[in-house]
């Protein structure tokens, strides 16, 4: 039996649709490839975009000591103003893993001095995106970064 270049062409395009539709399915059933989003409520949450830059502004006025994130050996280290009274403060402080969201957790600001450690038992190592989202005086504020863990 002879094969002519019609017959090549559509036994071509049928191997090369099974293929892509092999791949499809392989990518959707394995648990490697895990299609979240990162963020739950992703549409509502961008309705607020604009009162997050209002926050984030705010943030960026400040005139005194602005929010210090920073990495030492016990954790992630929060540095509030220190002319702010630390127990007028209130807030969450974010931490979401882009990789996992499994890993995503939220802790609430209660502060007994101008600092506040996350503690590194509650980390992993890798890339960790922090929100501080916190009020003081009635006034709203955020403060957004990306920091990078090592265990």
């Amino acid at each position: 039996m002879k094969i002519n270049w019609g017959t090549g062409i559509v036994i071509a395009f049928a191997l090369f649709m099974g293929f892509i539709l092999f791949f499809i399915i392989k990518v959707q059933t394995n648990n490697k490839y895990d299609n979240e989003f990162v963020v739950n409520e992703y549409y509502k949450k961008e309705l607020l975009a604009q009162q997050d830059l209002d926050k984030e502004q705010n943030a960026y006025d400040l005139k005194s000591d602005r929010v210090q994130i920073n990495v030492i050996p016990e954790g992630i280290a929060i540095d509030f103003p220190k002319d702010f009274d630390f127990k007028t403060i209130k807030g969450n402080v974010s931490l979401y893993r882009p990789s996992n969201q499994k890993l995503d957790f939220e802790v609430p600001i209660a502060l007994s001095s101008t600092h506040l450690l996350i503690p590194k038992s509650n980390l992993v190592g890798g890339r960790w995106d922090i929100s501080i989202d916190w009020n003081y005086k009635g006034k709203n504020y955020l403060n957004k970064q990306e920091v990078y863990f090592k265990q």
